[in-house]
């Protein structure tokens, strides 16, 4: 990473509280609070791991979309306790209303979509406010910087500092900081590999262009994502433009049904222009997790692996 950001910096970004109560900023609007929240709700794998990281579960009364799409650990299993699932896609109004929350933690295509039935204007009728994911502000903003490591940090510390949890955020956030600038350190005067990220067997390949956090990861790594270019969070190239690419290493993301990531690479193989590519000529591809790919503690891990994978060299 080029920019590391000192922990006031981007804490100051967050938000602050003052005498009125708790800001942070929401997409670039305020969210404000007069005291911390009791009872929150969080959709998806990502944002429920931060805020288990946060040592949230007393507050938490319900997730949402999570075992609709996913398998879970033991260690994801054993946090969750015995905090219900109200809903194990995507969320209704009345799923959230129900549980009589405070605020709701989502972000635009994980767990809403403009113009659907649940967004931050329809909770707010009830007394919910949302706090949005800031990978997701870009589908409804365009004029956004590109993905970085910051979206991350970033809502951790908002979350901490919207439930009083300041100090357990700032020093997570300063872990990881340390983590990646020793990654950055010893990748600093390595080739960079081209890197093609794929979300499964498809006729149009679904990858990871410049606003989403993958972007981000496989630079942290040492690598160049070959579908940067494309002005989109999450969205759909095709298989030619990405082959004469010409990508040397592969991020495919395992979702853990049948033989996963092994089967995406089989697809590969048997592709008539991604097969004659080097990253599939070599069999040189890792698989990683959703959680792992989308804004969340799981992110900095999932570096870590990519950096073994990519750069043998340093084993």
């Amino acid at each position: 990473m080029k920019h590391i950001w000192s922990v006031a910096l981007i804490t100051a970004m967050a938000g602050g509280a003052s005498a009125q109560g708790i800001t942070v900023d929401n997409c670039g609007e305020p969210l404000s609070f007069e005291t911390a929240p009791e009872r929150l709700i969080v959709h998806d794998m990502n944002m429920t791991d931060m805020a288990f990281a946060l040592d949230l579960q007393d507050k938490i009364v319900g997730l949402t979309g999570i075992t609709g799409w996913y398998k879970t650990s033991p260690e994801f299993d054993d946090l969750r306790g015995d905090i219900p699932e109200l809903a194990p896609k995507y969320p209704t109004v009345e799923n959230l209303v129900a549980a009589e929350p405070d605020l709701f933690f989502a972000g635009w295509y994980y767990g809403m979509k403009p113009g659907g039935d649940v967004t931050p204007d329809t909770l707010k009728p009830f007394g919910i406010k949302t706090m949005i994911l800031s990978e997701s502000c870009v589908h409804l903003d365009q004029n956004r910087p590109a993905a970085s490591m910051d979206l991350l940090f970033n809502d951790v510390l908002r979350l901490g500092k919207v439930m009083q949890v300041s100090e357990k955020a700032e020093a997570l956030v300063t872990g990881w900081k340390d983590e990646l600038a020793a990654i950055e350190a010893k990748t600093a005067d390595l080739a960079k590999p081209r890197v093609f990220l794929l979300d499964g067997p498809a006729d149009a390949p679904f990858t990871a262009g410049k606003f989403a956090i993958p972007d981000a990861m496989i630079a942290a790594a040492g690598g160049e994502n070959v579908t940067h270019d494309m002005d989109t969070s999450w969205g759909r190239t095709s298989w030619e433009t990405v082959a004469a690419a010409n990508p040397e290493f592969l991020v495919l993301l395992d979702y853990q049904t049948g033989n996963g990531a092994e089967d995406t690479f089989k697809f590969l193989q048997e592709h008539p222009v991604m097969s004659q590519t080097d990253a599939v000529k070599n069999e040189r591809w890792i698989g990683l997790r959703y959680e792992e790919l989308t804004p969340g503690p799981a992110s900095i891990k999932a570096i870590s692996k990519m950096v073994q994978a990519m750069h043998p060299e340093l084993n």
